[in-house]
This record gives structure tokens, sequence and C-alpha cells, in this order.
């Protein structure tokens, strides 16, 4: 593919970032580049050598962004859904990395591909979700990621890495830890299984009322996991949040025997590497957090691990809450508590 800083799209100027971030924080970038070609991403790598610093947009669902954001931003928007092949055992699907997720989960469910409907309703897009290694009620997106495709902007190439060499982890991959503008994911191909079995084991699907009355099917878990998410979780348009803001912290199994005896009714599930994860959304409730604001941002009222913002919030804002939050679960608890967005207000360093 050719590789000239003539083919990079054009640079929109101070451009207004709040409808482009799910906590819709006040933010400006001094430059936005928006890609819909791979041509336009394949220039990055002379762009980056002669100087550009930048960060890669996706959907802006897992974002904290500084009022004024440092670099270009380089938002991903190339779309597309194919079925790449089919094997004994799985449809290999190709989703664009600028497709938005839920709605790709959807496409995928009303074509009889199951396996992702437990993912279903999360912001964001296919490109992002494997930088974060989305996850909910029981499946994370590792476990359905055949390859992904990325162009590695320092080194000027394109690649393709199987799941195995994308170093997922909880809400983490080879991605995430790198530093700001390294990658750009520009598709994600999932393996998706042929003798598809429901995955009901998160309490509130495996109580859902019906299963007894009819099998589950793709289509069915799907609606059951959007409408729990309505019920449980604000609607990002209409109260702006970034959905679980804090990871699930994991602790030794000393500490967590130590913290139940003090505290016998935290939730914990002991992990296979010998540690425990404790429920954070539990560990806020009990500091008194839930439902309570500290200027234009707070947790929900419902859901103690979910940080709103109602109305005008800058990052800042965001994060002095994050720090008040994080500070009562450690006296408390002695717990540390990790924020689970990506915090562009840090600094960009060498791409």
């Amino acid at each position: 593919m050719p590789d000239s800083t003539d083919l990079l799209p054009p640079s929109l100027r101070a451009v207004a970032l709040q409808s482009r971030n799910t906590l819709a924080l006040r933010a400006e970038a001094a430059v936005l580049r928006v890609f819909t070609a791979p041509e336009q991403v394949a220039a990055l790598g002379r762009h980056a050598a002669q100087g550009a610093r930048g960060w890669v947009l996706g959907g802006g669902s897992n974002l904290v962004l500084p009022a004024s954001v440092a670099g270009e931003v380089w938002q991903m928007a190339l779309r597309g859904i194919t079925l790449e092949d089919e094997t004994r055992e799985h449809w290999l699907v190709r989703a664009a990395g600028g497709e938005p997720w839920h709605e790709f989960v959807a496409a995928c469910v009303a074509r009889g591909w199951g396996g992702l409907e437990n993912l279903a309703l999360i912001p964001g897009t296919v490109g992002a979700a494997p930088v974060q290694n989305i996850g909910a009620y029981g499946l994370e997106l590792a476990e359905r990621v055949h390859s992904v495709e990325a162009y590695e902007i320092p080194a000027k190439r394109w690649r393709r890495l199987a799941a195995a060499e994308c170093g997922f982890g909880y809400r983490d991959s080879r991605f995430k830890r790198a530093a700001p503008g390294h990658w750009m994911i520009t598709a994600v191909t999932f393996a998706l299984p042929r003798r598809w079995q429901p995955r009901l084991d998160y309490p509130d699907l495996r109580r859902w009322p019906g299963w007894e009355e009819a099998p589950p099917k793709p289509e069915t878990v799907f609606d059951a996991v959007c409408a729990i998410r309505r019920a449980k979780l604000p609607d990002p348009a209409r109260l702006p949040n970034a959905g679980s803001f804090f990871k699930n912290p994991i602790v030794p199994a000393a500490q967590a025997a130590a913290l139940r005896e003090r505290h016998p009714g935290v939730p914990a599930w002991p992990q296979t590497d010998g540690g425990v994860k404790l429920a954070a959304a539990w560990l806020i409730e009990q500091a008194g957090w839930k439902g309570r604001r500290l200027g234009p941002v707070g947790m929900h009222e419902r859901h103690a691990l979910v940080l709103v913002n109602h109305g005008d919030a800058v990052g800042d804002d965001v994060l002095r809450l994050a720090g008040a939050v994080q500070a009562d679960v450690r006296i408390r608890f002695g717990v540390t508590l990790e924020i689970e967005p990506v915090r562009i207000a840090d600094a960009l360093g060498d791409i």
C-alpha cells in the first residue's frame, strides 16, 4: 500500500470532542483526522516519522479527556462486515475497526452467528474492543478473537496478530499497554462457534425468566442481555458515562480472607492464579459513594461502579471524583481501585 502523507485525511482544526466521547466531557482537539480507508492509515507511518504525535480514537466510550487534547486525534472510521471463512468448528467473521460494536453484535445474531450476544449493548467500536478486552455477563472478548489487523505506526508496517499475540488480560491487552499512537486497529476477525452453547453463568442471566419454557437461542440471550443492561446501567445518550469506571480489584487470597472476616458480605471470586477478585461496586457502595456527587459528576444511583456526568464536566472533575472514591475505599478496606478508562490527560510520550 502507498505510504505518502498526501494520502492522509484532511486535518480538521479546533474540533470540539464533547460529542465524540460518551462521558460528554468538554474537550477540544487541535487537529482531528478521520480515517475511512486503509491507504490513509498507511500514510500515518511517514506522518509520525516526520514528528507528528497523536492518539487513536474509536467511539470514545472508554476515555477521560483533558480540556485541551495534546497532539493530533486520529479517529478510526473504516466500516464493513464479512464472513471470511467457515470451518467445521467456527464462522470466521471480520469486522472493520470503525464498526459500532453493538450494531456489529446485532448483525451477527441476525445472521445466525452466535457467540458475542453476552457483549451486546456495550458502547464503542470494534477496533477499540480488543484494546480493553471488553467483557460482560460471563464472557471476555479474548475468548472469541481469531486475529487482529493493525497498523504499527512507528514501524510503518501492517500486522495481523493471532489472539495469542495480543497479550489479553483482564480489561487489558498489548494495545492498551503500548504508547498512545503506536497501534491503529483496522479490523478484527472473530471465531464464532458453529456448535453454539449459551453462556448463562452470570447470575442475572441464569435467573432470567423463560429459559425453562423455551431453550435459549443467540437472539433470546441477546435480548436478555440488552434488557438487563438497560435496567441496571444508564444510557450514555441520556446520562453521559463511560460504563464501569473502576476495575474489579484482584487481591491475594490471604488479604481477601482477612477482608471477608471483617466484611462477610463482600462478593469475591477465586481466580485461577490464586488471587481473588472483589466486586468494586460493592466496595464503592459500602464506602458511601453510590448516588453521591462531587461537583458536576457522581457515581450512579443504581450502579455504584458507573461514573456519570450530570452536565458540563471536564476531565479534571472526573479525576477529582475518582481520586476521592479511591481514597475512601483504600481507607475503609485497604484495597486500591484502578481506573478502567484510558486517561488521555497523561503525556503522549514518544510514538
